[in-house]
C-alpha cells in the first residue's frame, strides 16, 4: 500500500461516521469482466482463493456478460457457476431473472429497466438474494426495499470503464442508508485499493469491483483490496 493510500486510509477514519447498530465488516462483492471465456474461469478461482478472508474477502461473484442468448450465457455460466459453490460464494446473475432460474443461480441482480424484487421473488422464490440498482436515488432504494429486496446497490461512486456512467453517487449515501435501514448496500464504481477507505467508513456492507480486480494479477488485487478495506 502507498503512503498516499496510507494517508487517505487516516483521513477516512477521522471523518468516518459512528453507526449505533452493528455493522458486519465490509465485504467484497466481485464482477465478472464481460468476457468470461479463454482461461477466465481459472482467473476466477485464483481470485476467490486469494479473496478467502472471514471478515473481508469475497462472498459474490456477479456473472455480467452482454450481447449473447440465454443459451450461450448458460454455457459460460455454468463452470463459473461450480467453481464458486466449490468456494462458497454466492452466484449471482446480472439482468436476466430467466437465466438465473434456469440455473438456479444463488440470485440475481437487477437494474431498473430489468424487472423488479417482487417479480424476481415470485419466480426465483424466498431464497433467491436479489439485488436492484439505485444509483443516487434515496427514493429508488426505498422502493426497492418495500419490494422485497434483499440488497440494494448505490453508485457510481468514481468514474469508471465498465460501464457507461449516467448516474454518481456522494458516500453520504451510503451513511444515510445505514442510518435508517437494516437491508445490507453495495457501493460501485470505480472501486479500487485507493479509494475504498471512504466507502467503508461511510457505511458500505459490500464493495463491487471489476476492474479493480481483473485489470492485472488477480490474486495481488484481491490481496491489496483486503488490505485497504481492513486499513480502513
Amino acid at each position: 500500500m502507498t503512503e498516499e493510500t496510507n494517508e487517505a486510509a487516516v483521513q477516512a477514519s477521522a471523518e468516518a461516521p459512528v453507526f449505533e447498530h452493528y455493522r458486519t465488516p465490509t465485504k467484497i462483492y466481485l464482477i465478472s469482466p464481460l468476457d468470461v471465456g479463454g482461461d477466465f474461469p481459472e482467473r476466477l478461482d485464483r481470485a476467490l482463493a486469494a479473496g478467502t478472508d472471514k471478515q473481508h474477502g469475497a462472498v459474490a461473484f456477479q456473472f455480467r456478460v452482454k450481447d449473447l442468448d440465454e443459451h450461450a450465457a448458460a454455457r459460460l455460466a455454468e463452470p463459473l457457476q461450480k467453481i464458486c459453490a466449490a468456494r462458497d460464494v454466492n452466484f449471482i446473475i446480472n439482468d436476466s431473472i430467466s437465466l438465473a432460474k434456469r440455473l438456479g443461480a444463488d440470485g440475481v441482480h437487477l437494474g431498473q429497466e430489468d424487472g423488479d424484487a417482487r417479480e424476481a421473488r415470485d419466480v426465483l422464490g424466498r431464497d433467491a438474494q436479489i439485488g436492484i440498482t439505485c444509483h443516487g436515488s434515496r427514493h429508488l432504494a426505498m422502493e426497492a426495499g418495500e419490494a422485497g429486496a434483499d440488497y440494494v446497490a448505490f453508485g457510481a461512486f468514481h468514474p469508471t470503464t465498465t460501464k457507461q456512467v449516467e448516474h454518481m453517487a456522494d458516500p453520504e449515501l451510503l451513511t444515510w442508508w445505514q442510518s435508517y435501514f437494516e437491508i445490507p448496500c453495495v457501493a460501485i464504481g470505480g472501486i479500487t485499493p485507493a479509494n475504498a477507505a471512504p466507502l467503508v467508513q461511510a457505511g458500505a456492507d459490500f464493495l463491487a469491483v471489476s476492474g479493480a480486480i481483473w485489470n492485472g494479477d488477480e490474486v495481488v488485487n484481491m490481496q491489496a483490496l483486503i488490505a485497504a478495506i481492513r486499513a480502513a
